[in-house]
């Protein structure tokens, strides 16, 4: 697939079973990562990957962050659910922001830099025809999955990228009207 069919075309699926992609596969996708815009070459970000047996083990660390969090004990259904959230597919990248201090680069720059890498990997999994998508959500964001992953105090996890191979036909993407996002301006 040519880079502007995937950049046009590109969705995210949300069904995804084994395979994961091979090592050819993710190699593409990780070095699109790496294209990713970066002021300042500061390369604010780095990835985990999680598969085989290693989801389980994200899965009983989003558990023991839930139920840190929790008021009150969480339902036999609520903990099977969270337990299995790493299961939904066969790999697993955990998008994460080294935040440094720089005095051209704020932070949030940085995290738009992370957030252009996982993109960057999104069309590149597309363009292999590989079912891939991008979840946050509070697990993302709780101390207790940080620790567990072992991320730095400088660190934040800005998401989760699940790939496999789609249960289902590629949904098609929707046209938007450009002139709906893009006008010109008067500078009058």
């Amino acid at each position: 697939m040519d880079a502007l069919t995937a950049l046009h075309t590109r969705v995210s699926c949300g069904l995804l079973t084994d395979p994961a992609p091979s090592v050819e596969q993710r190699q593409n996708i990780f070095r699109a990562a790496l294209r990713a815009a970066d002021h300042g070459c500061l390369r604010p970000w780095r990835f985990l990957v999680v598969e085989g047996e290693a989801r389980e083990r994200l899965g009983e660390l989003f558990l023991r962050a839930a139920e840190h969090e929790a008021s009150e004990p969480l339902a036999e259904a609520q903990r099977q659910r969270t337990l299995a959230m790493p299961l939904r597919a066969p790999l697993i990248v955990v998008a994460i922001t080294r935040l440094q201090k720089h005095p051209k680069v704020p932070e949030l720059e940085q995290h738009l830099s992370t957030a252009g890498a996982v993109q960057a990997m999104l069309t590149a999994a597309f363009a292999q025809d590989i079912g891939a998508y991008w979840r946050t959500g509070p697990l993302a964001y709780n101390p207790v999955v940080a620790e567990g992953l072992g991320l730095a105090d400088n660190e934040r996890i800005d998401g989760f990228l699940y790939c496999g191979t789609r249960q289902k036909a590629v949904r098609q993407a929707p046209n938007l009207p450009v002139e709906d996002f893009f006008a010109p301006w008067d500078a009058q």
